[in-house]
Protein backbone atom coordinates (compact mmCIF):
# COMPACT_ATOMS: atom_id res chain seq x y z
CA UNK A 1 0.00 0.00 0.00
CA UNK A 2 1.20 3.47 -0.85
CA UNK A 3 1.55 5.95 1.99
CA UNK A 4 2.09 4.20 5.30
CA UNK A 5 5.51 3.02 6.43
CA UNK A 6 5.42 -0.59 7.59
CA UNK A 7 7.27 -0.77 10.91
CA UNK A 8 7.14 -4.54 11.24
CA UNK A 9 5.20 -7.05 13.29
CA UNK A 10 5.25 -8.97 16.54
CA UNK A 11 4.65 -12.72 16.71
CA UNK A 12 5.00 -14.53 20.03
CA UNK A 13 6.37 -17.72 18.42
CA UNK A 14 10.02 -17.07 17.61
CA UNK A 15 10.26 -19.72 14.87
CA UNK A 16 7.15 -18.42 13.11
CA UNK A 17 8.36 -14.83 13.42
CA UNK A 18 11.66 -15.72 11.82
CA UNK A 19 9.92 -17.57 8.99
CA UNK A 20 7.68 -14.60 8.15
CA UNK A 21 10.50 -12.08 8.45
CA UNK A 22 12.58 -14.13 6.00
CA UNK A 23 9.78 -14.82 3.52
CA UNK A 24 8.49 -11.25 3.34
CA UNK A 25 11.61 -9.28 4.12
CA UNK A 26 10.00 -7.43 7.03
CA UNK A 27 11.14 -6.74 10.57
CA UNK A 28 10.08 -9.07 13.39
CA UNK A 29 10.08 -7.17 16.68
CA UNK A 30 11.28 -9.11 19.73
CA UNK A 31 8.47 -7.81 21.97
CA UNK A 32 5.10 -6.13 21.65
CA UNK A 33 6.47 -3.01 23.34
CA UNK A 34 9.27 -2.84 20.80
CA UNK A 35 6.68 -2.70 18.02
CA UNK A 36 4.48 -0.20 19.85
CA UNK A 37 7.45 2.12 20.36
CA UNK A 38 7.57 2.70 16.60
CA UNK A 39 3.97 2.80 15.35
CA UNK A 40 0.98 5.13 15.13
CA UNK A 41 -1.45 2.33 14.32
CA UNK A 42 -1.62 -1.46 14.37
CA UNK A 43 -3.84 -4.30 13.22
CA UNK A 44 -4.48 -7.02 15.80
CA UNK A 45 -4.90 -10.44 14.21
CA UNK A 46 -4.24 -12.77 17.13
CA UNK A 47 -6.78 -15.49 18.07
CA UNK A 48 -9.94 -14.00 19.56
CA UNK A 49 -9.23 -15.02 23.20
CA UNK A 50 -6.06 -12.89 22.96
CA UNK A 51 -7.66 -9.75 21.51
CA UNK A 52 -8.16 -8.03 24.84
CA UNK A 53 -4.71 -8.75 26.28
CA UNK A 54 -3.06 -7.22 23.22
CA UNK A 55 -5.55 -4.39 22.67
CA UNK A 56 -5.36 -3.05 26.21
CA UNK A 57 -1.61 -2.41 25.80
CA UNK A 58 -2.10 -0.81 22.39
CA UNK A 59 -5.03 1.43 23.31
CA UNK A 60 -3.55 2.51 26.66
CA UNK A 61 -0.69 4.05 24.68
CA UNK A 62 -3.07 5.96 22.43
CA UNK A 63 -2.18 3.83 19.41
CA UNK A 64 -4.96 3.35 16.85
CA UNK A 65 -6.09 -0.24 16.36
CA UNK A 66 -8.05 -2.32 13.90
CA UNK A 67 -9.08 -5.58 15.55
CA UNK A 68 -10.34 -8.62 13.67
CA UNK A 69 -13.84 -9.89 14.35
CA UNK A 70 -15.19 -10.74 16.81
CA UNK A 71 -14.00 -7.65 18.67
CA UNK A 72 -13.44 -9.51 21.94
CA UNK A 73 -14.27 -12.71 23.79
CA UNK A 74 -16.73 -11.06 26.21
CA UNK A 75 -18.78 -7.88 26.41
CA UNK A 76 -16.82 -6.82 29.49
CA UNK A 77 -13.62 -6.96 27.47
CA UNK A 78 -15.21 -5.07 24.58
CA UNK A 79 -16.48 -2.35 26.92
CA UNK A 80 -13.05 -1.94 28.50
CA UNK A 81 -11.46 -1.67 25.07
CA UNK A 82 -13.94 1.03 24.10
CA UNK A 83 -13.24 2.87 27.34
CA UNK A 84 -9.49 2.77 26.81
CA UNK A 85 -9.83 3.98 23.22
CA UNK A 86 -11.95 6.93 24.29
CA UNK A 87 -9.77 7.80 27.28
CA UNK A 88 -6.54 7.80 25.28
CA UNK A 89 -7.86 9.24 22.03
CA UNK A 90 -7.28 6.11 19.96
CA UNK A 91 -9.35 5.02 16.97
CA UNK A 92 -10.82 1.54 17.34
CA UNK A 93 -12.07 -0.17 14.17
CA UNK A 94 -13.56 -3.67 13.97
CA UNK A 95 -12.48 -5.95 11.13
CA UNK A 96 -15.87 -6.83 9.66
CA UNK A 97 -14.41 -7.18 6.18
CA UNK A 98 -17.70 -8.17 4.51
CA UNK A 99 -18.78 -4.52 4.73
CA UNK A 100 -16.32 -3.99 1.87
CA UNK A 101 -17.64 -6.85 -0.27
CA UNK A 102 -18.38 -5.63 -3.79
CA UNK A 103 -21.96 -6.93 -3.66
CA UNK A 104 -22.68 -5.09 -0.42
CA UNK A 105 -21.14 -1.87 -1.74
CA UNK A 106 -23.29 -2.15 -4.86
CA UNK A 107 -26.50 -2.84 -2.95
CA UNK A 108 -26.34 -0.14 -0.27
CA UNK A 109 -27.71 2.68 -2.52
CA UNK A 110 -30.81 0.55 -3.26
CA UNK A 111 -31.52 -0.61 0.31
CA UNK A 112 -34.60 1.15 1.68
CA UNK A 113 -36.09 0.02 4.99
CA UNK A 114 -35.87 -3.77 4.58
CA UNK A 115 -38.71 -5.78 6.09
CA UNK A 116 -37.23 -9.27 5.77
CA UNK A 117 -33.68 -10.49 5.18
CA UNK A 118 -32.62 -14.06 4.45
CA UNK A 119 -28.89 -14.81 4.80
CA UNK A 120 -27.05 -18.07 4.13
CA UNK A 121 -23.34 -18.58 4.76
CA UNK A 122 -22.39 -22.20 4.16
CA UNK A 123 -18.90 -23.65 3.76
CA UNK A 124 -17.04 -26.97 3.84
CA UNK A 125 -15.27 -27.83 7.07
CA UNK A 126 -12.00 -26.03 7.77
CA UNK A 127 -10.11 -26.60 11.03
CA UNK A 128 -9.26 -22.90 11.12
CA UNK A 129 -11.81 -21.24 13.39
CA UNK A 130 -13.26 -24.54 14.57
CA UNK A 131 -12.20 -23.85 18.17
CA UNK A 132 -15.29 -21.67 18.62
CA UNK A 133 -18.96 -21.95 17.71
CA UNK A 134 -19.82 -21.26 14.06
CA UNK A 135 -21.79 -18.25 15.32
CA UNK A 136 -18.58 -16.47 16.28
CA UNK A 137 -16.56 -17.92 13.42
CA UNK A 138 -18.87 -17.24 10.45
CA UNK A 139 -22.34 -16.00 11.40
CA UNK A 140 -21.02 -12.84 13.06
CA UNK A 141 -20.24 -11.50 9.55
CA UNK A 142 -23.92 -11.62 8.69
CA UNK A 143 -25.05 -10.29 12.07
CA UNK A 144 -23.04 -7.16 11.32
CA UNK A 145 -24.34 -6.96 7.74
CA UNK A 146 -27.96 -7.30 8.85
CA UNK A 147 -27.46 -4.51 11.41
CA UNK A 148 -25.98 -2.36 8.64
CA UNK A 149 -28.78 -3.08 6.17
CA UNK A 150 -31.65 -2.62 8.61
CA UNK A 151 -30.04 0.36 10.32
CA UNK A 152 -30.81 -0.65 13.89
CA UNK A 153 -30.19 -3.18 16.62
CA UNK A 154 -31.89 -6.52 17.15
CA UNK A 155 -34.48 -6.37 19.94
CA UNK A 156 -35.03 -10.14 20.22
CA UNK A 157 -33.13 -13.28 19.28
CA UNK A 158 -34.17 -16.91 18.81
CA UNK A 159 -31.73 -19.58 17.68
CA UNK A 160 -31.07 -23.28 17.17
CA UNK A 161 -27.82 -25.07 16.44
CA UNK A 162 -26.00 -28.38 16.73
CA UNK A 163 -22.41 -29.68 16.80
CA UNK A 164 -21.53 -32.08 13.99
CA UNK A 165 -17.76 -32.41 13.54
CA UNK A 166 -16.49 -30.45 16.55
CA UNK A 167 -17.50 -30.18 20.22
CA UNK A 168 -18.96 -26.76 19.40
CA UNK A 169 -21.96 -25.64 17.34
CA UNK A 170 -21.16 -26.27 13.66
CA UNK A 171 -24.46 -25.27 12.08
CA UNK A 172 -26.83 -22.65 13.43
CA UNK A 173 -29.90 -20.66 12.50
CA UNK A 174 -30.96 -17.42 14.16
CA UNK A 175 -34.02 -15.23 13.82
CA UNK A 176 -33.48 -11.57 14.71
CA UNK A 177 -36.34 -9.15 15.21
CA UNK A 178 -35.78 -5.40 15.18
CA UNK A 179 -37.73 -2.59 16.82
CA UNK A 180 -38.76 -1.44 13.34
CA UNK A 181 -40.51 -4.77 12.82
CA UNK A 182 -37.91 -6.02 10.38
CA UNK A 183 -36.95 -9.68 10.67
CA UNK A 184 -33.71 -11.39 9.64
CA UNK A 185 -33.26 -15.13 9.26
CA UNK A 186 -29.56 -16.10 9.32
CA UNK A 187 -28.06 -19.53 8.70
CA UNK A 188 -24.38 -20.42 9.05
CA UNK A 189 -22.75 -23.79 8.54
CA UNK A 190 -19.18 -25.03 8.32
CA UNK A 191 -20.14 -28.61 7.50
CA UNK A 192 -21.72 -28.09 4.07
CA UNK A 193 -20.66 -29.79 0.86
CA UNK A 194 -20.75 -26.59 -1.17
CA UNK A 195 -19.81 -23.00 -0.39
CA UNK A 196 -22.57 -20.37 -0.40
CA UNK A 197 -22.69 -16.73 0.71
CA UNK A 198 -26.00 -15.20 -0.30
CA UNK A 199 -28.29 -12.52 1.09
CA UNK A 200 -31.85 -11.76 -0.04
CA UNK A 201 -33.44 -8.47 1.00
CA UNK A 202 -37.20 -7.86 0.75
CA UNK A 203 -38.52 -4.31 1.00
CA UNK A 204 -41.49 -2.31 -0.24
CA UNK A 205 -39.57 -0.99 -3.25
CA UNK A 206 -38.52 -4.43 -4.43
CA UNK A 207 -36.31 -7.46 -3.90
CA UNK A 208 -32.50 -7.51 -3.76
CA UNK A 209 -30.55 -10.73 -4.32
CA UNK A 210 -26.82 -10.70 -3.51
CA UNK A 211 -24.12 -13.28 -4.10
CA UNK A 212 -21.27 -12.29 -1.78
CA UNK A 213 -18.99 -15.01 -3.11
CA UNK A 214 -19.29 -13.67 -6.68
CA UNK A 215 -19.45 -10.05 -5.54
CA UNK A 216 -22.58 -9.17 -7.51
CA UNK A 217 -26.34 -8.95 -7.25
CA UNK A 218 -29.65 -7.93 -8.77
CA UNK A 219 -32.47 -5.59 -7.79
CA UNK A 220 -35.99 -6.43 -8.93
CA UNK A 221 -38.66 -3.74 -8.73
CA UNK A 222 -42.04 -2.96 -10.27
CA UNK A 223 -41.89 -0.94 -13.46
CA UNK A 224 -43.27 2.57 -13.28
CA UNK A 225 -46.57 3.52 -14.95
CA UNK A 226 -48.07 0.04 -14.90
CA UNK A 227 -51.75 -0.39 -15.74
CA UNK A 228 -52.76 -2.79 -12.97
CA UNK A 229 -56.22 -3.33 -14.50
CA UNK A 230 -54.77 -4.59 -17.78
CA UNK A 231 -52.30 -6.78 -15.90
CA UNK A 232 -55.14 -8.62 -14.19
CA UNK A 233 -56.95 -9.31 -17.44
CA UNK A 234 -54.59 -12.01 -18.69
CA UNK A 235 -51.32 -13.72 -17.78
CA UNK A 236 -48.24 -11.70 -18.73
CA UNK A 237 -44.53 -12.40 -18.62
CA UNK A 238 -42.64 -11.37 -15.48
CA UNK A 239 -40.36 -9.07 -17.50
CA UNK A 240 -43.34 -6.94 -18.52
CA UNK A 241 -44.03 -5.70 -14.99
CA UNK A 242 -40.74 -6.29 -13.14
CA UNK A 243 -37.56 -4.36 -13.87
CA UNK A 244 -34.23 -6.11 -13.30
CA UNK A 245 -31.29 -3.88 -12.33
CA UNK A 246 -27.82 -5.49 -12.19
CA UNK A 247 -25.92 -4.30 -9.11
CA UNK A 248 -22.30 -3.40 -9.66
CA UNK A 249 -19.60 -1.55 -7.79
CA UNK A 250 -15.99 -0.73 -8.49
CA UNK A 251 -13.53 -3.58 -8.27
CA UNK A 252 -11.62 -3.75 -5.02
CA UNK A 253 -10.14 -6.47 -2.83
CA UNK A 254 -12.17 -6.23 0.40
CA UNK A 255 -9.22 -6.64 2.77
CA UNK A 256 -7.28 -3.89 1.01
CA UNK A 257 -10.32 -1.59 1.07
CA UNK A 258 -10.70 -2.31 4.77
CA UNK A 259 -7.08 -1.33 5.48
CA UNK A 260 -7.43 1.78 3.34
CA UNK A 261 -10.52 2.82 5.29
CA UNK A 262 -8.64 2.35 8.57
CA UNK A 263 -5.73 4.48 7.39
CA UNK A 264 -8.12 7.18 6.15
CA UNK A 265 -9.73 7.27 9.60
CA UNK A 266 -6.33 7.45 11.30
CA UNK A 267 -5.37 10.39 9.07
CA UNK A 268 -8.66 12.13 9.84
CA UNK A 269 -9.76 11.93 6.21
CA UNK A 270 -12.87 9.80 6.80
CA UNK A 271 -15.00 8.45 9.64
CA UNK A 272 -14.31 4.98 11.03
CA UNK A 273 -15.93 2.51 8.64
CA UNK A 274 -16.83 -0.11 11.29
CA UNK A 275 -16.57 1.36 14.77
CA UNK A 276 -15.68 -0.48 17.95
CA UNK A 277 -19.24 0.14 19.12
CA UNK A 278 -20.60 -1.62 16.02
CA UNK A 279 -18.23 -4.51 16.65
CA UNK A 280 -19.51 -4.69 20.21
CA UNK A 281 -23.13 -4.74 18.97
CA UNK A 282 -22.40 -7.69 16.66
CA UNK A 283 -20.60 -9.52 19.46
CA UNK A 284 -23.53 -8.95 21.83
CA UNK A 285 -26.01 -10.52 19.40
CA UNK A 286 -23.64 -13.41 18.63
CA UNK A 287 -23.30 -14.20 22.33
CA UNK A 288 -27.09 -14.04 22.73
CA UNK A 289 -27.44 -16.55 19.88
CA UNK A 290 -24.88 -18.89 21.47
CA UNK A 291 -26.68 -18.50 24.80
CA UNK A 292 -30.07 -19.31 23.28
CA UNK A 293 -28.66 -22.46 21.67
CA UNK A 294 -27.05 -23.53 24.95
CA UNK A 295 -30.33 -23.05 26.83
CA UNK A 296 -31.95 -25.73 24.67
CA UNK A 297 -28.83 -27.94 24.73
CA UNK A 298 -27.27 -27.57 28.19
CA UNK A 299 -24.55 -30.09 27.32
CA UNK A 300 -23.01 -27.47 25.02
CA UNK A 301 -22.64 -24.85 27.75
CA UNK A 302 -19.03 -23.98 28.52
CA UNK A 303 -17.55 -25.97 25.64
CA UNK A 304 -16.48 -22.95 23.60
CA UNK A 305 -13.52 -20.83 24.77
CA UNK A 306 -15.83 -17.86 24.16
CA UNK A 307 -19.04 -19.59 25.10
CA UNK A 308 -21.99 -17.33 25.84
CA UNK A 309 -20.20 -15.31 28.49
CA UNK A 310 -21.11 -11.65 28.48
Amino acid sequence: MQGPDFAGFYESRADRAQQIATELGVRAHPTLDSLLDEVDAVTIVVPTPGHYDVAKHVLARGIHAMIEKPLAATLEQADEMLRLAKEHGAILQTGHVERFNRAIRAAIPFVDHPRFIESDRLSPFNPRGSDVAVVLDLMIHDIDLVHTLVGGKASSVAAVGVPVLTPFVDIANARLTFDSGAVANITASRVSRDRMRKIRIFQQSGYISLDLAAGNGEFYRMREGLDLASMSAAPIALEQFVERIPLEAEEGEPLRLEFESFLAAVRGEAPVAVSGEEGRDALSVALQIVGDIERTQPALAGRSPLGARA
